[in-house]
């Protein structure tokens, strides 16, 4: 069977069943794990913390900017749905900024400098800047252009390479500064329309259009043998450039940070996926209080939500709910050498007795992968979390230590 490679948006899974073993690149450039790599230090949190700003009608807003703009008209003879894309463009398209890096390598000899770019979303009007974390990983210069193409240096201020995650700070104008208003993740449907925003192949503030493919999908994260879960998967066309850039439902809030294609040619072939943004928010506000994130980690890497509860389709073997006897899908590899050759197969093998399925995680009721994430990662590791399950047929606790 043919790999297909997954590609990073500068320069994730689909489900791991599929393309667990699948090649990971990067969107601007071909990724290369590193166990030893720490987080960059983080600055002092601004004082303003980023949230949610409450929706308001999309046209009513526009209109005023489309008839001051002579637009009104054109606007006019554009079908509702093309006049939803043009008016998302309109209000959102300032907040998708350009980051651009450079990384210097010095050796016993001379010392080589290697240039990417990427995109990035403001969230507030003191600077803060989102962006994945590896468009600016070991960087050692990040500036930030702006639509208005003023340039500005940029300062990290927390990463969480776990998520892909990475916050920058620039001193740029209020007047300047477009922040995007967050959506909730936890509410999209397969097959809602969609939009990208981002600047592929460095084409700054390009926006495409799709629907929601499918969703908790699972991605290798930056941080080596680490997942993304709950991840949004989706056909709008995006490309190397686009990690950072926002993926925005209808009414114009963000519901996702677009950060990786699944391509055996480092292009875009209709399969993306992007961060769901309760988990951007979640991450952004302990990055904005303590600069970063630890977290606990149950071993359960891929769900499947019915209206029982989750399944476990796919737990790490020997992770924190493998050793507490939690009943889901493992990941089998077989290696065996023919006339020198070393081959590897993967398989996926199911329990013997059945899967479990799990209600709740400490006595609150969970009914997606995003509720699962959320209510795991508020717990340290080394902490014990309760998970009432069902299995054949009958409700049991189940306590975990997480990893």
């Amino acid at each position: 069977m043919r790999k297909t490679p997954l590609k990073y948006l500068c320069a994730a899974s689909v489900g791991a069943a599929l393309l667990l073993a699948a090649q990971i690149f990067m969107l601007d450039g071909v990724y290369a794990q590193n166990a030893g790599r720490t987080a960059a230090p983080s600055l002092a949190p601004p004082a303003q913390q980023v949230a949610p700003v409450a929706a308001s009608p999309l046209p009513t807003e526009l209109t005023t900017r489309v008839a001051h703009d002579d637009l009104a008209e054109r606007l006019a003879e554009l079908t509702p749905e093309e006049q939803v894309a043009v008016q998302l463009y309109a209000l959102r398209n300032k907040s998708i900024v350009n980051v651009s890096t450079v990384e210097t390598h010095t050796n016993l000899f001379f010392e080589q400098t290697a240039e990417g770019c990427g995109s990035g979303v403001v969230l507030s009007k003191d600077g803060v800047v989102l962006t994945n974390f590896h468009v600016v990983e070991n960087a050692s210069k990040i500036d930030v252009t702006l639509f208005n193409g003023e340039t500005y240096a940029a300062k990290p201020i927390g990463v969480d390479p776990n998520t892909d995650v990475a916050l920058v700070k620039i001193d740029a104008t209020p007047d300047e500064l477009f922040p995007v208003e967050f959506g909730d993740s936890s509410r999209l449907l397969v097959g809602q329309t969609v939009y990208a925003i981002g600047n592929p192949f460095g084409l700054e503030r390009t926006m495409t259009k799709g629907i929601v493919s499918n969703l908790n999908r699972s991605i290798t994260s930056p941080r080596q043998f680490r997942q993304i879960k709950g991840v949004i998967q989706v056909d709008a066309a995006i490309n190397p450039g686009n990690s950072g850039g926002a993926l925005f439902d209808t009414k114009a809030r963000m519901i996702g940070m677009n950060t990786a294609i699944a391509s055996r040619v480092g292009e875009n072939s209709g399969v993306g996926f992007a961060v769901p943004i309760n988990t951007i928010n979640r991450i952004v506000s302990i990055l904005l209080e303590k600069g970063e994130v630890v977290r606990g980690n149950a071993g359960v890497v891929e769900v499947t939500e019915t209206e029982g509860g989750l399944i476990p389709r796919l737990i790490d073997e020997g992770g924190a709910a493998d050793r507490a006897g939690l009943r889901g899908g493992k990941l089998v590899i077989t290696r065996r050498n023919v006339n020198g050759m070393q081959y590897e197969a993967r398989s996926f093998r199911n329990p013997r007795e059945g899967f479990d399925v799990i209600n709740e995680v400490n006595g609150q009721p969970i009914e997606s992968g995003e509720d699962f994430i959320t209510a795991v990662e508020e717990h340290a590791p080394g902490e014990t979390i309760e998970l009432t399950i069902i299995r054949q047929g009958q409700k049991m606790k189940l306590p975990i230590v997480l990893d």
